[in-house]
C-alpha cells in the first residue's frame, strides 16, 4: 500500500500524519497556529526517526490545500512542495473543507457543512453527503439568517468549525445542527489515498494554495 505523509496547517496550528495505506504509523499535530513554521520540519523529522521510515521512501506528500489561513496555507505548501521537489516525489491536494467533512462523517448521519472563519460574519464553507460528495462547492459567504435555508428545507445539516458559532447566533432550524469537530492530517488519509489510486497528481510547478478570496454572498 502507498506510504503517504500527509501536512496540514491550514485552518488553526499544524498536524502531520504518515499513514501506510489507511493505516496511520504516525500522527503529531501543534495548536499554535504562530509556531507551524518552526514546529513542521521538526515534527516530520520526529515521526521518520520513530517509524524508522526515511523520507526517500514515501510514495507522495499530500497537503490540505485551502482554504483556510493565509500563513498556514503557505507554510503547508511550501513544506510539501519542498518534500516532492527534492525527492521527485507526487504532490497531492486535498481540499481543506471535505478533510474538515471527513473528521465529522462519523459523528453524525447529517449532511456535513464545515465553516473556517473568515472575519467578521464571513465563513469559507460547503456541504457535502456522507460519501464526501459536494452539494455546495467551496465558497466565501456572509452569514445572515437566511444562508443555507434552501438546503435545509431537504436535510438536516451539522454544522462545524471554527466559523460556526457565527451561525449558531443567526440561525433557529429544526434541521440545524452544531458540533465540535477536530480536524487534521490524519482525516486526510483516505482522502489522500484515493487520490493517489486515481493518480491525481498536482502541478508541483504551478500549484497554489486556494485561499478563497473571491467573495460573493449566498444565501439559499
Amino acid at each position: 500500500m502507498a506510504l503517504i505523509l500527509n501536512i496540514d496547517s491550514a485552518v488553526t496550528g499544524a498536524s502531520v500524519c504518515l499513514a501506510r495505506g489507511e493505516e496511520v504509523l504516525s500522527y503529531k499535530s501543534n495548536p499554535q497556529q504562530k509556531d507551524s513554521a518552526a514546529w513542521l520540519h521538526t515534527a516530520i523529522h520526529d515521526i521518520t526517526n520513530e517509524t524508522d521510515i526515511k523520507l526517500k521512501d514515501v510514495d507522495a506528500f499530500a497537503v490540505s490545500a485551502g482554504p483556510g489561513s493565509y500563513t498556514g496555507l503557505r507554510v503547508g505548501m511550501a513544506a510539501a512542495k519542498g518534500f516532492c521537489f527534492a525527492l521527485n516525489k507526487p504532490l497531492i491536494t486535498i481540499n481543506t473543507l471535505q478533510m474538515m467533512a471527513a473528521a465529522a462523517r462519523s459523528e453524525t448521519d447529517c449532511w456535513l457543512c464545515p465553516m473556517i472563519d473568515a472575519r467578521r460574519m464571513e465563513v469559507f464553507t460547503a456541504i457535502f453527503d456522507q460519501e464526501l460528495r459536494e452539494i455546495l462547492p467551496s465558497t466565501n459567504l456572509i452569514l445572515s439568517s437566511e444562508s443555507f435555508h434552501a438546503y435545509l428545507q431537504e436535510q438536516m445539516i451539522c454544522f462545524f468549525g471554527n466559523g460556526s458559532n457565527k451561525f449558531k447566533s443567526l440561525i433557529i432550524h429544526p434541521r440545524a445542527q452544531f458540533i465540535s469537530v477536530d480536524a487534521g492530517a490524519r482525516d486526510m488519509v483516505k482522502l489522500a489515498l484515493d487520490k493517489h489510486f486515481r493518480a491525481e497528481f498536482a502541478s508541483l510547478a504551478y500549484t497554489e494554495p486556494f485561499y478563497g478570496k473571491d467573495f460573493h454572498s449566498l444565501t439559499k
